[in-house]
């Protein structure tokens, strides 16, 4: 969703993307803010320049909707949660998580931070408007901020999954059952719920003749969703759970010895089989793993004298798995640390291969059997 995205800035550590949307929605902000909110509420002031003020007061918005996500990520950083980055798009902002928050506790504390910071703001922008009673442009922009800050933190209390309220609710279900994969289930349920409520609003909407019915169907359609999204994703970690590497694990193993000419890895097993990587061993022992990434990175002039060794990616521990561990766990390993697959160790032996693609054909295969 968020492939057409750039990133304007860094904030501890994160990188901050505006989605191409966003555009859209800042331009359409400030059009309604120019043409219609100011002049009404602030009438005397010069029309010309009411493009400037709408143009502030959009960018302030958004960099209030940044402070939001910020304050999500600064708890989830406290607890060794990474945080890929934070996007803007066209009706709000959305910071990417590597992993879940590992209780009940750090998720309640990491979904209230976002409306508190909402509301924060809130109050010190109803203070600016009290204090610039004397500049009428500046007290409208402050009105407006304080307005919508508080709008943006009660939306997201709502008892919805994925909103603040959402997360609020799956963590108090997850605290009093003991059973994470169940309450987000449930928290996702209530989240389309409440996105079927707005649909309906919308659909009202336009059949009064307001156009304004559009937005609430696109907020609609994003939270039902990202909520049938994290309602398959805890399917999936339910399903997976239950499953052992031993299990699952791909035993005839494919692998490349060391010694081996890139140009020949390519024409015998990359072409040949069609995979994605394969072991790399040395007298039978694993020694690394090489993909099309590794493949790509050495000069197409040099394959034949280059050397599968040369250009794999070392064996270390963190490319070894054990056989009982739940798949789960390892799927959530492949998306934190951006692997494709693993190698299966047993006494420093190579037993089997274990691969992102593999575990999502299961997947795949599961829901239309029981689908």
């Amino acid at each position: 969703m968020f492939d057409n995205s750039w990133q304007v800035a860094k904030v501890m550590g994160i990188p901050i993307k505006l989605h191409v949307s966003w555009f859209v929605i800042f331009v359409v902000i400030t059009y309604l803010l120019a043409t219609q909110y100011f002049p009404q509420v602030a009438p005397e002031l010069p029309h010309a320049t009411n493009w400037l003020r709408g143009a502030v007061a959009a960018l302030l918005l958004f960099l209030s909707v940044v402070i939001h996500e910020l304050s999500h990520s600064f708890v989830a950083l406290r607890y060794n949660i990474p945080i890929t980055s934070i996007t803007l798009f066209i009706i709000g902002g959305v910071a990417q998580m590597k992993k879940e928050p590992s209780s009940p506790k750090i998720e309640l504390k990491m979904a209230l931070a976002g409306p508190l910071s909402s509301y924060l703001l809130c109050l010190i922008f109803f203070i600016l408007f009290k204090l610039l009673g004397d500049y009428k442009g500046l007290e409208a922009i402050a009105y407006y901020l304080f307005y919508l800050n508080a709008v943006l933190g009660t939306f997201n209390l709502m008892p919805g999954f994925p909103m603040d309220g959402g997360r609020v609710l799956r963590a108090l279900l997850w605290k009093r059952s003991g059973n994470y994969v169940d309450a987000t289930k449930k928290a996702s349920k209530a989240g389309q719920a409440i996105a079927l409520m707005f649909m309906v609003f919308g659909f009202t909407l336009l059949m009064a003749g307001r156009p304004d019915g559009l937005w609430f169907l696109l907020i609609a359609w994003f939270l039902y969703t990202a909520a049938q999204t994290s309602f398959q994703q805890a399917a999936a970690k339910g399903i997976l759970a239950k499953i052992r590497v031993r299990d699952f694990m791909t035993g005839n193993i494919i692998a490349i010895d060391s010694s081996v000419p890139v140009s020949e890895v390519v024409a015998n097993y990359f072409l040949r089989y069609g995979f994605g990587g394969f072991p790399v061993t040395d007298g039978g022992k694993p020694v690394g793993i090489i993909s099309l990434r590794e493949i790509r990175q050495a000069p197409r002039g040099r394959w034949n004298d280059t050397t599968a060794g040369e250009v794999m990616q070392p064996f270390d521990r963190s490319l070894a798995v054990s056989e009982d561990d739940d798949i789960s766990t390892i799927l959530e390993r492949m998306v934190q640390e951006d692997k494709s697959r693993f190698l299966v160790i047993r006494n420093d032996e190579l037993v089997g291969l274990i691969t992102r693609s593999g575990i999502a054909r299961y997947l795949q295969i599961k829901g239309q059997l029981t689908g």
